[in-house]
């Protein structure tokens, strides 16, 4: 029974367009009683009209960058960046685009006495009377920006205003009668979608890059944008393709692209371009004010994972876990604690953690907001005005202390989870940035479940579960009544940041 089936097989994959193909009688029967479904896609798109129309309003941008430029405000805020993944946990990293000669961001630099260089990028035509949308990191630290048209004029052009967190920068030349841009819909964005891109890769103008919509409201936690929800494409970009248009069919800008996924540098399949909607309302403050505001609510978030989802008895992953919140600010006044998960906003449900920062920061301070907020099981209604962001807390990094383990070379654990704990003087706890009589610290982790959730000496645990702890005692009893099995949630601040973190006591066969 089997030879005949290979044979029909053979024929299949070798038969040229004049043979016969024999198939088994099973198959033959089965294709004549069923029909073949109609394809999804006829034909493939041809862009040639979208881009003649387009491609007049797309310039390209060259900022002159000195020796004796002033640092940038990202140097200017004397804060810690993020820390970056390491390479083993991280194969990948965002980069940016910056044309032939431009160091890489995050390269050591003499802002003093370095060379002069040119970052080579893209832009796009807004308005007819001369102002053109690019990125940020485009013209950041530029002693002189020019624009070149499509009709070959190079003309001197002004920054108006540029903002690092949504990565926008306004720049306007003289002239009028500029073949300007439609503005499309990047809400109405949806997988799978075709989009274009035109832009200067290399330097090499008026580029044409085509691909589809791989995803929307993609976070980015390594560039520090956690206010951008970013449109994924698997459109090619490279280096000075930065601040070009992304359209749809209509030949409408939808997004700027921005960023891409590699680990070499060059285009990977997975580029990433900021939504013209949140672009656009960026202009409109630049435009009136030189900045954009955002609204804030005053609180750290992270996922709510599976370990999270035992330990705090939630009924599901859905919401934006509060880690911790900020003194004084509104969600403390409005009653706000660690351990909260925000599951909505103004009546739109928050399914993830990413989502809740892009739908505040673009609300102006001021703003009454109605927070949905699930606490020990019950649904409750917080009000609260959002005040505007302090843009020295865009780092999710708090600084690191370089705290040492506190001192007990004698101690036992007294807890399931073998954690030593160590009382703290206030000494320790104004290092540290808490309030009297807050925390407890991690002398000593024996324990192996604690060990592989990360825990370390010099940890600070703040609360267990629900409960505030400041004293090695007050831990031991939270923790005295774990079962093997069980997870709970230990809110813990480490020289890296404030986060819950999961432990599942495991059996002592297992330790």
């Amino acid at each position: 029974m089997k030879a005949p089936l290979q044979a029909a097989i053979l024929v299949a994959l070798t038969a040229t367009a004049t043979t016969a193909i024999v198939l088994p009688v099973a198959t033959a029967q089965q294709s004549t009683q069923s029909t073949a479904p109609a394809p999804a896609v006829v034909g493939l798109p041809d862009f040639t009209q979208l881009v003649a129309q387009v491609g007049p309003g797309v310039v390209n941008v060259v900022a002159e960058i000195g020796g004796g430029r002033q640092p940038t405000r990202r140097a200017q805020r004397q804060q810690p960046q993020p820390q970056m993944p390491d390479d083993e946990d991280i194969p990948e990293i965002f980069r940016r685009f910056f044309g032939p000669g431009t160091p890489f961001p995050g390269m050591p630099q003499d802002p003093g006495n370095g060379p002069r260089g040119t970052s080579m990028g893209s832009g796009f035509i807004i308005s007819a009377d001369g102002y053109v949308l690019t990125n940020h990191h485009v013209v950041d630290g530029a002693d002189s920006v020019k624009v070149k048209l499509s009709d070959g004029r190079e003309l001197a052009a002004k920054i108006v205003g540029s903002d690092e967190q949504y990565d926008v920068a306004l720049l306007k030349i003289d002239a009028a009668n500029l073949p300007a841009l439609r503005m499309g819909d990047s809400n109405a964005l949806k997988p799978g979608q075709w989009a274009v891109a035109i832009g200067s890769p290399f330097g090499l103008d008026h580029s044409v890059t085509a691909g589809i919509i791989s995803a929307v409201g993609r976070s980015n936690p390594y560039a520090n944008q956690q206010y951008v929800p970013f449109i994924q494409t698997d459109v090619a970009i490279n280096q000075g393709n930065s601040g070009g248009p992304l359209l749809n069919t209509s030949g409408e800008v939808v997004g700027i692209n921005s960023q891409i996924f590699s680990n070499s540098g060059g285009y990977m399949g997975v580029s990433f371009a900021i939504p013209i909607d949140l672009a656009m309302g960026a202009v409109k403050q630049l435009k009136a004010t030189g900045k954009v505001s955002r609204g804030m609510i005053g609180v750290g978030l992270q996922p709510i994972t599976a370990d999270a989802v035992r330990g705090l008895n939630l009924p599901d992953a859905r919401g934006a876990l509060v880690r911790e919140v900020t003194p004084g600010g509104p969600g403390e006044k409005a009653g706000l604690e660690p351990g909260d998960v925000i599951r909505s906003i103004n009546g739109n449900s928050i399914s993830q953690s990413s989502e809740l920062p892009p739908i505040v920061g673009a609300m102006a301070p001021g703003t009454r907001v109605q927070l949905g907020v699930l606490r020990d099981g019950k649904l409750r209604d917080i009000s609260l005005t959002l005040t505007q962001l302090d843009e020295g807390m865009l780092s999710n990094s708090d600084p690191d202390q370089s705290r040492s383990a506190p001192k007990s070379p004698n101690a036992k654990s007294s807890n399931p989870l073998g954690l030593v704990g160590q009382d703290l003087n206030p000494d320790d706890r104004r290092q540290a940035g808490l309030q009297a009589n807050e925390g407890v610290g991690i002398a000593l982790v024996e324990g192996m479940a604690a060990r592989e959730a990360g825990l370390r000496p010099g940890d600070i645990v703040l609360r267990v579960g629900s409960s505030a702890v400041a004293s090695a005692s007050a831990l031991n009893r939270a923790l005295s009544g774990l079962k093997v099995g069980q997870t709970v949630m230990l809110l813990v601040k480490s020289d890296r940041n404030t986060r819950f973190v999961g432990v599942t006591l495991q059996s002592e066969a297992n330790e």
